[in-house]
Formats: structure tokens, sequence, C-alpha cells
């Protein structure tokens, strides 16, 4: 029996001896980051919120299975917040789709959550009115009562594993009813467990066709935002959750067939969102190292390649840089990567890695 098959089954009880004091300690972590944030300038309040939401979107997808251009993500980001960036590109309707429902939920925090609302996110996910190459349900509940009860299936044809089974469709709008109502109310709960609530209790009922994984996260970053008191994002979670993502799948998979306890559930989204809070100083450090380098007086000299290249070295690009890499993304000759890197090498921003290995990597120096 899965739990929303169950009497009562929102009636959700947790052991407060074992969750509060995990939740005492992200509360303390959370108020020393947004403390830090609160210390640097404008712009690098803006800089970090962008690299954090173009995080969130990117990592959201991955877990989905859906691989986005980081580039036009940032782009449609700094678009979206009116912000001015190097090196912009175009972005598609189906990467602004995602970047306009992540950007209005956290932006948009102290708005009531309301079944339009929640139909306009998923059109915006989905502004082709398909999955992949399959024709779904758009800005709407799934209305498939020929094929309930929905199953969230893994494996090849022949040897299917069943995760998890959705309600009827037709129990759906009575069942959002239930949650907007509580999701819009003051509750006597912390901020903090409401989002872990909110996040489990929006996936179970499984709404939509697809999506509903994303748009359950955009719900909890909602709830985070009012948690914060702010709308500005300086930590993620889906890139945590993307982290251990099989973690999270069995987590939910387990809470959704027990008996309404959900101490594990909230136990884990707590320690998820401590280390996301945790890998904030890492983004810090990468936006304090940004700003210190394009104050260097030779920062103007600096060809455009070069800027978009130092900019995504800092953002940490995944792996090692080599010339290949280098043209590869920028789309110029090896030769010209070469001309770039020794330039930069001249110019003491950039040296050889000699840690070993087939090709020759570098570093930043500072």
């Amino acid at each position: 029996m899965y739990l929303h098959q169950r009497r009562n089954w929102t009636d959700f009880t947790w052991d407060e001896e074992k969750v509060f004091p995990k939740l005492s300690e992200v509360r303390f972590k959370q108020g020393q980051i947004l403390g830090a944030m609160s210390q640097i300038g404008f712009d690098l309040q803006n800089e970090a919120m962008l690299q954090t939401l173009t995080s969130d979107v990117l990592k959201s997808s991955e877990i989905e299975g859906e691989l986005l251009d980081s580039d036009e993500v940032r782009s449609s980001i700094a678009r979206r917040l009116g912000l001015k960036i190097e090196h912009s590109v175009p972005s598609d309707r189906n990467v602004d789709g995602v970047v306009e429902m992540l950007v209005e939920a956290s932006q948009n925090y102290e708005a009531v959550l309301t079944r339009e609302r929640l139909f306009e996110w998923h059109t915006m996910l989905f502004p082709s009115g398909r999955s992949g190459a399959t024709k779904i349900v758009v800005g709407n509940w799934r209305n498939n009562p020929k094929d309930d009860p929905m199953r969230v299936i893994s494996g090849a044809i022949g040897r299917e594993v069943i995760h998890f089974v959705a309600p009827d469709s037709e129990r759906i709008d009575a069942e959002i009813q239930i949650f907007l109502s509580w999701f819009n109310q003051p509750v006597d709960i912390d901020p903090l467990l409401k989002s872990a609530i909110a996040h489990f209790w929006f996936v179970t009922i499984h709404p939509f066709e697809d999506g509903n994984g994303r748009i359950s996260r955009a719900i909890a970053d909602m709830q985070l935002c009012r948690a914060d008191k702010t709308g500005q994002r300086f930590y993620s979670m889906s890139a945590q959750i993307r982290q251990e993502r099989k973690v999270y799948y069995n987590i939910l998979e387990r809470t959704q067939s027990g008996d309404g306890d959900i101490t594990d559930w909230l136990l884990w989204y707590l320690a998820c969102l401590e280390r996301a809070i945790d890998a904030t100083k890492i983004l810090l450090e990468s936006v304090f190292r940004k700003a210190k380098l394009w104050e260097m007086p030779v920062a103007r000299t600096f060809n455009e390649r070069q800027r978009a290249m130092l900019n995504k070295l800092l953002e940490n690009i995944d792996g090692k840089l080599t010339s290949s890499k280098w043209a590869k993304m920028m789309k110029c000759s090896q030769d010209t990567a070469s001309r770039d890197i020794q330039d930069l090498i001249h110019k003491g921003i950039l040296e050889k890695d000699f840690a070993g290995g087939r090709s020759t990597n570098y570093l930043l120096t500072f």
C-alpha cells in the first residue's frame, strides 16, 4: 500500500527529538551564509545569485535526464533579471521556459500559490506541448483514467521495476486544493520543515503527466525563499540533490511506501540542505576570485575568447583546461587556442600544471 492510499494520508508525523537537532544546525548555517552575503557588494551578490540560479536550472533538469546548455541558461537568467554579463548568447524557448519558471517562483515567493500559477509553470516547462517526442497534457492536470494508475517505472521492457504508483487522476484536483490551502496558510512548523514537506507532498500527488519533480523542487525553493525572507538565492538544493540523486529517489520511494512517519525524509532533506549551504563557500570563493581578476589592469587587454574562458574557469568547468578544450569551447582553431593560452601565461594569469599526464593542462595562478 502506498501512503496516498491510506485515510488522512497527509497527517504526517515525525520524531521531533531526532529532527530538531539537525534543524538547529541547518538554521545556524543558513543564518551564517545570509549574513556573509549581506556584507558583500551589490554586484557580487548578483554574480553569486546568477551562478546559483544557473546551477539550479541545470541540475534540476539533469535530475530528470535533460541536459541544458550552461551558456544559454546563464544568459537567459541574466536577461530575466536585467543583469549585464560577458559573452551573452541566445537561448531557445525550452531553456527560457525552465528559467522563467524558476525565476518566477523565487522572485515572487510571497505571492499565493494557485492552480493557475502551477498551470503557468507547467506551460513554461513544456512550451511545445511535448515531453521529448511525446505529446502531453500541458497547463492542466493529467487526465488519463484509461492509464490509471500512473506508474513511475525504470528498467528494460519485460524487467520493469515499479518505483511508485500515483493517485488516480480523478483525485488530483481535490488533493491539490488541500495541498494549496496548507501551503498558503501560516502553519505552526519551521519554514525549512515546511519546504521539505511541500516537496514530498506535491511530488506524491504527481498531478502532471511530466515535470512533477522540477515543479516540486520549485515549490520547495519558493518556501526556502520565504524562510530566508529574500528572493536572492545563494545556495542550490537542486545542485546538491543532483549529486545525491540515487539516495534522493530511494528516500522518496521508501517514504511514499510508509505509514506517514516522514522522519527519515526530513532528516535527509535537512542534511542535503546543509550540504548545499556548505557548497556555497566554494561559490563565494569563485565570486571573489572573479572580482579580483576583473579589477586587475591587465584584464583590459584580454580578447573576447579569453574573457569568456576565464569566466568559465572561475565557475569551475568540469575537467582540466587543455588547448583542445579551449578550442572546442571557444569554437576556434587549435593554433588560436594555443596563442590565447600562451598570452595569458605571459601575463601571469595561467600557468602549466606540472602534475603530469598525456596532455598539457593549465591552471589559474590566483
